[in-house]
């Protein structure tokens, strides 16, 4: 429990010192924050999956490397599984979580939504940097409809 807390913490630190849309006033500082927050978390993505046991790293099928991070990635990081998974068998995959554990704190409140996409940066750089290590590479966005539930769409590029 006590983990969680401090990587709750930690992260909203993190939000609130990289958060710099001042620096850079408009649209563009907004783009580069999130940025910033998604190149953090695209670093911590790879190195949480350089330390994978080495059969993870045997995984060829986009499929099976989604359903880990779903299962073993997301359980490592938030303690919980990810809710959903669903694929157009295209290489385009929605990761869907009904109560994302870093927009819980947030509350419910529609006024909060505007906020959200500044929490989710860090995470989709987490799961492109994850399967960059894994060998695929992705473009990974969030969305959400309502707090603190949250999609995150993955698309594999074919190389």
């Amino acid at each position: 429990m006590a983990d969680t807390v401090l990587f709750e913490f930690l992260h909203t630190e993190m939000v609130k010192e990289l958060w710099a849309p001042h620096l850079e006033p408009g649209r563009v500082g907004w783009k580069m924050s999130l940025s910033v927050l998604e190149g953090l978390g695209f670093r911590v993505g790879q190195a949480l999956a350089e330390r994978l046991p080495q059969e993870t790293l045997a995984f060829r099928e986009e499929l099976d490397v989604l359903k880990f991070l779903c299962r073993d990635l997301w359980v490592a990081v938030f303690r919980k599984q990810m809710d959903g998974l669903r694929t157009n068998h295209q290489g385009t995959y929605v990761l869907q979580d009904h109560s994302f554990p870093l927009l819980v704190p947030m509350g419910s409140g529609p006024q909060y939504l505007e906020e959200a996409p500044k929490f989710l940066a860090f995470t989709c750089g987490l799961l492109c940097g994850a399967l960059s290590t894994l060998g695929f590479q992705s473009q990974v966005t969030a969305s959400v409809a309502t707090l603190p539930a949250c999609k995150f769409q993955v698309v594999i590029q074919k190389s």
